[in-house]
């Protein structure tokens, strides 16, 4: 008995390791990652401390006194200006003297340290006080420093005279990594953008699955149930033919059809009509096709799954209704309908979160235009993650975007359960009690 369970232990060992790695990882990675705000600027790895322009334009709103002291010129009297000086070919006294004297002396203006130049003992000319100063002449700005340490050292170093709380808020700006933060769903949740774009979400999934992927693939079941076994085989394979062919192949075909150029166009044409693209050339028409598109691949699945549960229903039943004196559509309302709840239940949780995941077919036809019209939660998540025309990819709003998405699959999942009575589907049978 041990021996048996071992050796299942072993058997299945592969396939627990590949849902690790392949199914439970990414998702504890995508919610780990919805906390923070990894971006491309911010890399994933830890970052440094840079006072950049555009963290000296956010000062300028948030700490304009701080602002102000980083913008200011610092004269630092340090080894590698005076290296500069020994340079410049001057009298070797004054470098000399400025190590022996004035080393690590911190000047706020250019003419302190000019003043402090000219009172040397070798005396430089006005024109060399000018090179010299200019050897001297620091700033924090665009400096990178590896730790908040050595941003405050530097800082301390120029002079700048900057409270506890102000240093705080200054490494806080200028750090250029990643940190843990909830502000991504701040953002999700007060943006107009994202607001419109879960309604795009909404009504697609709510057209494609009840127009197609159940009601019609039903339809198609039920039709090819009632046909004899040749025909309908052959009909039931043409209908599998959007889900077998490449995604790439079947959405070009329908760009063939509605380009400017395509079938439509041209057929218009005969009557007057000049040539549109009907994929992009509004909302209406995008929406059309995204939801044609999308239906007849769904709803090639659920007649699969339909037809097979239809032929699990007895075929007594139906011989019975019709001695009976049954039409069809009563056998269709008292005997097939109240057998396929289950099926239905399955299609339904299937195709819902296969259609909140999903978004290849709007991608390759509209990319989601024209503007933002056709624009789905998944392919705004891919957009701001993996690939927009900003060119900075926020990976932890698209982390963040993805997550959400878990959570109204979830929902509405639990939703399905409540509606179809799922406490009844697995109950036991009145039969057997």
């Amino acid at each position: 008995m041990r021996t048996s369970r071992t050796l299942g232990l072993v058997m299945i060992a592969p396939a627990a390791v590949m849902i690790v790695l392949f199914f439970l990882m990414p998702v504890v990675l995508t919610a780990v990652f919805s906390f923070t705000n990894m971006t491309t600027a911010t890399g994933i790895s830890g970052g440094a401390f840079q006072i950049a322009p555009n963290t000296l334009d956010a000062l300028r709103r948030e700490m304009p006194d701080v602002a102000q002291q980083l913008t200011e010129p610092r004269y630092a009297i340090d080894e590698e200006g005076i290296k500069s000086v020994e340079g410049l070919g001057l009298d070797p006294g004054i470098p000399r003297e400025l190590r022996e004297k004035h080393l690590g002396e911190v000047f706020q203006s250019r003419r302190d340290a000019e003043r402090m130049i000219k009172d040397l003992q070798d005396r430089p000319s006005t024109r060399d006080v000018k090179q010299i100063s200019e050897q001297f002449n620091r700033s924090a700005a665009n400096l990178r420093f590896a730790s908040k340490d050595d941003l405050f050292a530097s800082l301390d170093k120029f002079g700048f005279k900057l409270t506890a709380e102000q240093k705080e808020g200054l490494a806080k700006a200028t750090y250029t990594g990643w940190n843990w933060t909830t502000e991504n769903f701040s953002r999700i949740a007060s943006s107009p953008d994202m607001a419109q774009i879960l309604l795009n979400t909404l009504l697609y999934v709510a057209l494609v699955l009840v127009l197609f992927n159940t009601t019609y693939a039903m339809a198609l079941a039920i039709w090819t149930h009632y046909m004899p076994d040749m025909p309908a085989t052959i009909f039931r394979s043409i209908w599998l033919l959007p889900r077998i062919t490449p995604v790439v192949i079947y959405v070009l075909m329908w760009k063939w059809l509605a380009w400017d150029t395509g079938f439509i166009s041209v057929l218009m044409g005969k009557f007057g009509f000049p040539p549109r693209n009907y994929l992009l050339d509004s909302a209406y028409h995008a929406w059309f096709f995204v939801v044609l598109i999308n239906g007849f691949i769904g709803a090639s699945m659920g007649m699969l799954v339909f037809s097979s549960a239809l032929r699990g229903i007895p075929k007594s039943q139906f011989f019975a209704s019709e001695v009976d004196g049954a039409s069809r559509w009563q056998q269709i309302r008292y005997i097939i309908l109240p057998q396929m709840r289950w099926p239905i239940l399955f299609v339904t949780c299937y195709q819902t979160l296969s259609l909140l995941a999903s978004f290849n077919e709007i991608l390759l036809s509209t990319r989601g235009g024209p503007g933002k019209a056709t624009e789905v939660w998944s392919l705004a998540a891919y957009h701001t993650a993996l690939n927009n025309y900003a060119g900075n990819l926020e990976y932890g709003l698209g982390a963040a975007m993805a997550l959400v998405l878990v959570v109204i699959g979830i929902i509405l999942s639990l939703a399905y359960l409540r509606v179809f009575n799922y406490a009844t589907l697995v109950a036991r049978p009145l039969i057997e009690d």
